[in-house]
């Protein structure tokens, strides 16, 4: 028993000491709530449990930086594209939750990555042509006469975009679509270098007499290596199915000159050769 109450005793002065101890800490900063005081045998409850407000944070943390290594590499591209900044990779982390340093695999991957450039301390973003404004782009256009993708433009800077829309309505540049990828290329119209055009060679396109048919036109494009725009034996096949009676445009009915003809155009006689003599 003896020993039983110098345990006792001996407890008592360590909650004693404790409680000096806290009330102390109390006074030096008030703000703090004043414990409340040990209860001798009284066991105080644990307070309970509360989890973070931040679990789908958390989560969606989680759930990037378990993603494949080319989904990450992707996501820390598109974040240089946007921010048009270098970034080290404690800054990538932060926006984008990619952990770079806990990642070897992504950290060496991104650094050979043909669209991201490394310092050997900050990522960013490589474009394929180094551009900075309109009349930079301007240059590099008329660099190329047989012109250029827009695909390989529209990430040069920001407002690339814009610019060729500007130039374009200029009249400093050509944006036309080309058939086989569907992707605007960029021509340049220089005006130091008028074209003119002979008027034999203007002759000898409108002379020439296109197919009636559709059909004929599109095997002469691709007979030439050029892929139709159109594809009407489909279009035709499709309205057979549905049961669409294919459109044929009326013929325009040829006006023929006769003798009530008012004529206006005297002066010229070749065209009234086939005059029809029975108007009369």
């Amino acid at each position: 028993m003896a020993s039983l109450q110098e345990s006792l005793n001996k407890f008592k002065k360590q909650q004693e000491k404790c409680q000096s101890t806290l009330t102390s800490i109390a006074k030096q900063n008030p703000k703090t709530t004043p414990p409340k005081p040990f209860l001798s045998g009284v066991s105080t409850p644990s307070p309970p449990i509360k989890f973070s407000n931040d679990t789908e944070r958390l989560q969606h943390i989680n759930s990037i930086r378990k993603a494949p290594v080319g989904a990450q590499i992707k996501r820390v591209i598109d974040l240089l594209l946007e921010k048009r900044q270098a970034l080290k990779p404690e800054q990538i982390n932060q926006e984008c939750y990619v952990d770079l340093n806990a990642n070897k695999a992504v950290f060496d991957s991104l650094k050979k990555n043909p669209k991201v450039h490394y310092d050997g301390e900050r990522f960013s973003y490589k474009s394929k042509h180094d551009l900075r404004n309109k009349d930079q782009l301007l240059v590099l256009v008329r660099k190329f006469p047989e012109g250029i993708a827009v695909i390989d433009l529209k990430d040069a800077y920001t407002t690339v975009m814009e610019d060729l829309q500007s130039l374009k309505a200029a009249g400093q540049i050509w944006l036309l679509s080309n058939f086989d990828s569907q992707e605007d290329i960029a021509y340049p119209n220089d005006p130091r270098v008028p074209i003119k055009v002979d008027d034999d060679l203007k002759q000898l396109f409108r002379g020439i007499e296109l197919p009636r048919d559709m059909l004929d036109i599109e095997k002469d494009l691709q007979k030439n290596g050029m892929k139709p725009a159109t594809n009407t034996a489909k279009r035709r096949a499709m309205a057979q199915v549905h049961g669409i009676a294919p459109k044929n445009k009326p013929k325009k009915k040829k006006h023929e000159i006769s003798k009530r003809t008012k004529l206006t155009n005297a002066h010229l006689p070749e065209l009234f050769q086939n005059l029809n003599a029975s108007g009369s």
